[in-house]
């Protein structure tokens, strides 16, 4: 079964796992100097947050998956919708070691896919990546785009 990630950059860390404790109900499951991370099960989210210099707000989206065959499978449905991915393989992010790669979707929002191998004591590696050469290996590379694809929207509304 797969889970909804999510992953934002705060200015204020103490403050903010104040706030989503008490949004959640929960305490997070990791907390470090720079990072906390809620698994919940109501909604079955991963919803991570850092403060690593990054403008505060959503830093990017994802899926993370229980198993190796649920990510091929998301792996599968993103080349058949020809989207452009960095493969970033067995890597080091977030305190934790996965198995991921990147999308980008047409607003360039970086989506990670990923299947979580364990844990690490370091929040990520220091790797060049050709897609990126001046960013880590860990969160929201710029990764290429690939062939947007979507349903008009129609309303005039303002609302989601």
């Amino acid at each position: 079964m797969k889970r909804f990630h999510v992953h934002v950059s705060v200015a204020d860390l103490s403050a903010s796992i104040r706030y989503y404790s008490a949004l959640f109900a929960a305490e997070p499951s990791v907390v470090k100097d720079d990072y906390a991370k809620w698994m919940l099960e109501d909604p079955r989210v991963n919803f991570a947050i850092s403060a690593r210099g990054a403008e505060p707000g959503v830093d990017h989206l994802g899926f993370q998956t229980d198993d190796a065959g649920e990510l091929a499978e998301l792996k599968s449905r993103a080349e058949a919708a020809d989207m452009a991915r960095l493969d970033e393989g067995e890597t080091t992010c977030c305190y934790a070691r996965s198995d991921k790669y990147w999308l980008t979707d047409p607003q360039g929002i970086a989506w990670e896919h990923f299947h979580t191998l364990g844990t690490v004591p370091v929040y990520g590696e220091s790797r060049q990546m050709e897609a990126a050469p001046a960013e880590s290996a860990c969160c929201a590379p710029r990764a290429p785009k690939g062939k947007p694809i979507g349903v008009a929207v129609t309303s005039k509304s303002s609302c989601c």
